[in-house]
């Protein structure tokens, strides 16, 4: 898999580097901050570190990243070196035979571009050439969905292309297709596929 790193880690990226000039402490300080505090949840730092030093959340996750040693959450090297285990755990147990679907689907969405990268989530892969253009995730433990980006698609959709909300919500994923055997990776998906990478150009 071509691994690219999630846009929210750059994201997080940036916030860190502006974190001592924003907030005049470094994030070792910070990390001291919340030790002596004694919380070890994200959850409990976050909320600990807006209500004590009014911060925003973007600041306070990374803050709370930071204490807690995730450091993929705001590493790119880290993200890259943990992505491969991220997508082997979302087929542990009962999803385990959904792999094989799964791999097929990134090979098949990979071979769209020398452009295309993938970017685990810990729930799904999304593929990105510009923007996120599809993703891949272990819907139930007998169904993959294949989500794609159709928003600017001209054309009469047919009712496999199953209506996620995402255009009403201004998500870029806005339809999916249920693959639940290998006769579901046929031509008229791989075709969907290509559509929704060519719409992202």
């Amino acid at each position: 898999m071509k691994l690219k790193v999630h846009p929210a880690v750059n994201h997080m990226i940036a916030i860190r580097e502006n974190i001592p000039a924003k907030t005049g402490k470094s994030l070792e300080e910070w990390s001291a901050i919340v030790t002596k505090a004694g919380l070890s949840v994200s959850k409990d730092i976050i909320a600990f570190l807006k209500a004590e030093y009014s911060l925003g959340r973007p600041t306070c996750m990374v803050i709370a990243s930071d204490a807690l040693g995730m450091h993929e959450d705001f590493d790119a090297d880290a993200y890259l070196e943990k992505a491969p285990t991220v997508v082997d755990a979302q087929f542990l147990g009962k999803k385990e035979h959904l792999r094989a679907f799964a791999d097929r689907l990134y090979t098949i969405i990979e071979e769209q571009g020398n452009d295309v990268g993938a970017s685990p989530c810990k729930t799904y892969v999304p593929f990105y050439r510009n923007h996120v253009f599809a993703q891949v995730k272990a819907a139930t433990q007998k169904r993959i969905d294949l989500g794609l980006a159709l928003k600017d698609y001209d054309g009469e959709l047919p009712e496999r292309l199953i209506d996620t909300g995402g255009l009403a919500k201004g998500d870029r994923i806005t339809h999916r297709i249920e693959v639940s055997s290998a006769d579901d990776v046929d031509d008229d998906l791989i075709s969907w596929i290509k559509s929704a990478y060519e719409l992202d150009a």
